[in-house]
């Protein structure tokens, strides 16, 4: 299964995803509140994926995409959001976001977006 990193500044958010995605058989090798600190452990765990919120302190979810794609064309990223907004939607994949999920989070989606980004 996938190596993954949950940047989400709620720990709640955070929680559910963790145990959701370990029970299905995913290891989450990383945790992140802020986007700076998404960043900086995806560079240091290099995850086969990441849950990223947009919504996060000091820099933003998209902007820290747009990071992450800049420095690592290849990677996979699942933007976890509130915001169902047809313009964030557009410039989340715009900005490299491989797929995007709003919450509340229903777990069989969850699991059937992670499927599909990993191919």
């Amino acid at each position: 299964m996938a190596r993954i990193l949950i940047a989400d500044d709620s720990i709640v958010v955070r929680e559910y995803l963790k145990v959701t995605l370990e029970r299905a058989g995913h290891q989450i090798v990383a945790e992140a509140t802020r986007g700076t600190e998404a960043f900086q452990k995806y560079i240091a765990y290099k995850p086969d994926l990441v849950t990223m919120d947009i919504n996060m302190p000091e820099m933003n979810g998209i902007e820290t995409v747009k990071m992450i794609i800049n420095r690592f064309p290849d990677a996979k990223i699942i933007m976890v959001s509130s915001h169902g907004l047809k313009p964030l939607v557009f410039e989340a994949v715009s900005a490299g976001a491989t797929h995007y999920i709003i919450k509340p989070i229903n777990e069989e989606k969850l699991l059937v977006t992670i499927e599909n980004a990993l191919v």
